[in-house]
């Protein structure tokens, strides 16, 4: 319910009338004695693309990392960061599901790539979004 409220509020950027929404919704869950220890609702801006960008983009720095481990560079579109962005975002969760997407979407296809022998040592691994679909060249 919180996080309904949150979105059907955001966009009108009414933050008091959002913190006071949550916080009826928190008195009528809990008891006084829950809602009295409550200091403050701290209510976030919805993310952006760009920001949402960024986010994948760091996200990507562990698979950077261990690329760099067997000498593989990875080099990732504009494109493809933000359809990887896009597919593990979630307007109540944010971007908690990005890990999940990176690893099912770009992490163990490529993964089955290098096993398969089709990248090798001191390669750069360019992926490009092309009809939709992440690629590997």
């Amino acid at each position: 319910m919180i996080a309904y409220i949150a979105q059907e509020l955001a966009g009108e950027g009414n933050y008091d009338a959002m913190k006071a929404a949550v916080m009826e919704v928190v008195g009528g869950h809990f008891r006084p004695e829950f809602v009295n220890r409550i200091d403050d609702i701290v209510v976030f801006h919805p993310l952006g693309k760009g920001q949402i960008r960024a986010i994948t983009d760091i996200q990507l720095e562990s698979l950077r990392l261990r690329l760099a481990d067997i000498d593989l560079k990875i080099e990732v579109s504009i494109p493809a960061l933000d359809v990887i962005g896009e597919a593990g975002f979630d307007p109540v969760y944010g971007a908690r599901p990005l890990k999940r997407v990176i690893q099912q979407r770009l992490e163990n296809p490529l993964a089955q790539r290098i096993l398969k022998g089709e990248f090798h040592p001191g390669s750069t691994i360019h992926v490009e979004l092309e009809d939709g679909e992440l690629n590997f060249h």
